[in-house]
């Protein structure tokens, strides 16, 4: 109690110490630096508050002139021999490490305070928690960041517990962005725009990095809308580090939305937005490393549109040698266009070259990082299971409690009836019956309580169910392509890779499914589209020119129609890729129509414009997989594969099922 009283008065002091500097700060911005403001404070707990409260602290002085200087007080309270100094001075010299990007020697200094953290007044735990939680996530260490954010909740420091960056980090985009909407979603006012835009623009990174990139888009346009609403916002005085930190969020959602459309392969609209982030994140960012990595990803982007388009002047251009990689994502990015450069100006000897060094690096670090995502992923999820049993160990004895509570009250009121009984005998039934009325009431909505969590539970579980089998069937797609890696026959690569388009076929029905609302059936005009864009993901070399037309909006199936329906399509636009077009597919057409007739039959039909079937097709179909796989399926459904030759103008391919 000491020690947390001597806290509270200690934090009070510091709050009202920071108020009243900051105020001085604004009113003399420019008679004094903060390094010689910092230098004017006597006491070591002044220059604490002072150095983490400062805005842009780095803005006159480096971060070297800081170190030397905390490194001054420090060693001079360790002559002193003032332990309370020495662990603040220690403190702040930490964050500079940080700051100057040596993690490791940052973490080593928190974790000789950490040791101590009992003999530490509750402001200093707090940013010494803070720091270590950023350290752990700098250096990839999860499962010490998740013991680090349970520690600030234990101590009070923090109300609940977060782990969506975590979970970003270890590739579940979809489990950051469930948590990131719980977590943060409650604590953004409406009229707060610029919390608005940085939470639309949060979603749109889940949503891209897990593939979903149209959705991601949208989300992207809504942050810029919110950032423009903040920025034009002339009733709201805003301070030059607010508009700074404004423009560079802007910035950044901008080099997002023309990253999407390089994913769509919209590069002539992507090359406005990325030449606009990068300018404005220039402009704003003040060299600080951290939007480093933004204008080195945009650079990349920018280029591969470039060199798509041809442009092989602007291409080089971004592609420049001091063109910071800080992260192996984008090396492996540069050497990868690079290469496409070379190339595409047909030399081929230095293409060869970056190939090489690209897969030296892959080779280096894919092993050793699999193992090691494995092994964080495992403990992360270990201990996420262990936060929710706790969680609900800690609500089943609040609801033991509660029932404790209600069993007593239930005790006192029988003793008041029992007393009331012999005076108010008339009165006694009705007073029963109504309690009795209560206590039903109250039986049923613990009932329908439990019930709905019963559902919510089973919702989450079956969802769990399809991301897993669909995460499996990943696996063995990636299995097949390994394999296909190590074969050298054309016959056998080719059935590899039939396989793995199979695969991704069903992989992407448990896809759709846990990604809806409704469990049971799947939207197929989505699923048709998505279905294509893998196709085209393993036909690499054809395809793109195809024009297709997909009419199946507002049709839903279930799992056990979609399965089969979904493999019957992947091998005819498999086969319209290998096959129809054989002198070229500029003029190429697809046409896949999918209607109801009625409440309880459905009609499938899919043609192409191609060089059509060749004659010996019947005397094939007993030898061709694909032909008996497609009246396999077609069986499932419980229907018949119609086929209809058209001589050299294609074919049409038909059947209804119920």
């Amino acid at each position: 109690m000491k020690r947390f009283g001597k806290s509270i008065l200690w934090t009070v002091t510091a709050l009202l110490f920071t108020a009243t500097s900051l105020a001085q700060t604004e009113e003399d911005a420019n008679e004094e630096s903060l390094f010689h403001q910092f230098q004017e404070f006597k006491t070591a707990d002044e220059k604490m508050t002072f150095f983490f409260n400062a805005e842009d602290l780095y803005r006159e002085n480096s971060t070297y002139d800081w170190l030397e200087l905390v490194t001054l007080n420090l060693n001079a309270a360790i002559k002193n021999n003032d332990k309370e100094d020495i662990k603040k001075f220690q403190l702040m010299q930490a964050r500079i490490f940080y700051d100057l990007g040596d993690y490791d020697k940052s973490l080593a200094i928190t974790k000789d305070l950490y040791e101590e953290i009992e003999d530490l007044d509750i402001y200093l735990v707090s940013k010494l928690l803070d720091l270590m939680d950023d350290n752990y996530g700098q250096l990839t260490m999860y499962p010490e960041q998740i013991d680090i954010r349970e520690k600030k909740r234990d101590m009070g420091i923090m109300e609940s517990v977060a782990f969506y960056d975590i979970y970003s980090n270890l590739g579940m985009y979809r489990k950051a962005m469930d948590d990131y909407i719980a977590n943060v979603k409650r604590t953004i006012e409406e009229n707060d725009f610029y919390g608005q835009a940085e939470y639309y623009n949060n979603l749109g990174n889940y949503l891209r990095l897990d593939g979903s990139t149209p959705t991601a888009l949208s989300y992207y346009k809504k942050a810029k809308g919110f950032a423009d609403v903040f920025l034009d916002n002339v009733t709201r005085k805003k301070s030059e580090n607010v508009l700074r930190e404004a423009f560079l969020l802007k910035g950044v959602i901008e080099g997002n939305i023309g990253k999407c459309h390089v994913d769509l392969k919209e590069y002539e609209q992507a090359i406005p937005y990325l030449e606009a982030a990068i300018n404005r994140i220039k402009e704003n960012s003040n060299n600080n490393r951290e939007y480093a990595s933004e204008i080195t990803e945009n650079s990349l982007a920018i280029s591969e549109c470039y060199l798509l388009l041809k442009n092989y002047a602007k291409a080089t251009d971004y592609l420049s040698d001091n063109l910071q990689t800080n992260t192996t994502e984008n090396l492996l990015k540069k050497n990868r266009l690079l290469a496409l450069y070379y190339e595409m100006t047909e030399d081929y000897k230095s293409s060869a070259s970056y190939l090489r060094k690209e897969i030296r690096i892959r080779d280096s670090i894919s092993e050793h990082e699999s193992q090691l995502r494995q092994q964080q992923l495992s403990t992360v999820m270990m201990k996420n299971l262990k936060y929710s049993q706790d969680m609900l160990a800690e609500q089943k004895l609040a609801l033991e409690k509660q029932r404790n509570e209600n069993l007593a009250k239930d005790k006192r009121n029988s003793l008041v009836l029992i007393s009331l009984l012999f005076t108010l005998l008339g009165f006694a039934g009705l007073v029963y019956a109504y309690l009795k009325s209560i206590k039903n009431q109250r039986l049923i909505a613990e009932q329908k309580y439990i019930i709905e969590n019963s559902l919510v539970e089973k919702d989450s579980l079956l969802k769990e169910i399809h991301h897993r089998v669909k995460n499996n069937l990943q696996m063995v797609s990636s299995l097949l392509s390994l394999q296909t890696k190590n074969t050298r026959s054309k016959a056998a690569i080719e059935a590899l890779e039939e396989g793995k388009s199979r695969v991704k076929a069903m992989a992407l029905i448990h896809q759709k499914l846990y990604q809806n609302e409704d469990l049971s059936v799947i939207e197929m005009q989505s699923y048709i589209e998505s279905l294509i864009n893998s196709v085209q993901s393993v036909y690499k070399k054809g395809g793109h020119n195809i024009n297709i037309t997909v009419d199946a909006e507002g049709v839903e199936l279930d799992i056990d129609r979609a399965i089969p329906f979904g493999l019957i399509l992947n091998e005819l636009v498999s086969n319209s890729f290998k096959y129809a077009f054989p002198h070229g597919d500029e003029n190429g057409k697809i046409y896949i129509h999918l209607r109801k007739n009625g409440e309880h039959e459905g009609y499938f039909e899919y043609s192409d414009n191609g060089v059509g079937l060749p004659e010996d097709t019947e005397e094939r179909a007993n030898t061709s997989m694909g032909i008996r796989l497609m009246n396999r399926l077609a069986n499932q459904l419980q229907t018949t594969l119609n086929i209809d030759k058209n001589g050299d103008e294609g074919v049409r391919y038909w059947f209804s099922f119920k």
